[in-house]
């Protein structure tokens, strides 16, 4: 009687530990990802139910600023992070000296010139208040939009990285105020022209407003696509490739970025 009862402790022993190995196995495949609100952080939200059927558990980790998510892949705080295009990441990297890379590739968004006091740039009066991204990088892609719109003139041309400094001709003695990425859509109301990014107006619940920009970057520069990014040493990690191959297939994700973009093809593209 002792033996089978010894016999059935020792296999209820060995059913718990196969039990706890394959959880440690399941806890293994969890992804943990950075992203700011807005088209990103939706996308991510669209795409766990299909991550989940692929042996992935998706968690999002949402922040307010442009600072943290590479801070936190930086020190292993989470996998990925997805809210940055190339050139942010470039000079993240040179200002920081941070080990990260792209492991894929997620959405490609425009950018706008939008207005909650004129209605065309024509109707722009002297002396506007024009709200743009503090970052460098950002910065010089929103002044390359007003260039584009005709509004001011660049030392540096059509080249990425400029700055309020190379502003060379202001016919209309434009005053710039720098704001960080995420908070552009909350000084429209105190500014005449703010330059930021069409999802914005649908996670503020004015999806309308995505498709009224008085002028757009254009959505060709794949150099401005949005991606996931991961530490160096792990970019060819298996369960982070499979994550974006799921991510790219995913009609979940289609669909949330198309909702985020008022279904407005013109305001996005899908850069795989």
């Amino acid at each position: 009687m002792t033996s089978k009862i010894n016999r059935r402790v020792v296999a209820a022993i060995a059913a718990a530990a196969m039990l706890g190995g394959w959880q440690l196995a399941q806890a293994a495949d969890k992804i943990r990802i950075a992203s700011t609100p807005g088209a990103t952080s939706d996308a991510i939200k669209a795409v766990v139910a299909d991550a989940k059927s692929q042996g992935l558990d998706v968690e999002l980790v949402e922040f307010t600023d442009w600072t943290v998510p590479n801070e936190a892949v930086n020190n292993g705080d989470v996998d990925l992070n997805f809210f940055q295009h190339q050139a942010f990441l470039n000079n993240v990297i040179k200002e920081r000296g941070y080990q990260l890379k792209f492991v894929g590739l997620g959405l490609l968004q425009n950018i706008g010139i939008y207005s909650e006091r004129h209605q065309s740039l024509a109707d722009v009066p002297a002396k506007a208040k024009v709200a743009i991204a503090s970052d460098p990088v950002n910065q010089g892609r929103g002044l390359a939009l007003l260039q584009k719109a005709g509004l001011i003139r660049l030392r540096t041309g059509d080249a990425p990285g400029a700055t309020v400094a190379d502003i060379t001709d202001n016919p209309k003695q434009l005053r710039f105020y720098e704001v960080e990425g995420p908070q552009l859509i909350r000084s429209l109301p105190d500014v005449d022209l703010a330059v930021l990014w069409p999802s914005y107006f649908v996670s503020a619940g004015k999806k309308e407003q995505a498709s009224k920009a008085l002028a757009y970057s254009g959505i060709a520069d794949r150099f401005y696509a949005m991606g996931f990014v991961a530490q160096t040493s792990r970019a060819d990690d298996p369960k982070l490739r499979k994550f974006v191959q799921v991510f790219q297939n995913s009609a979940a994700v289609k669909q949330a970025i198309s909702q985020q973009f008022n279904n407005d093809p013109k305001l996005y593209t899908l850069p795989w």
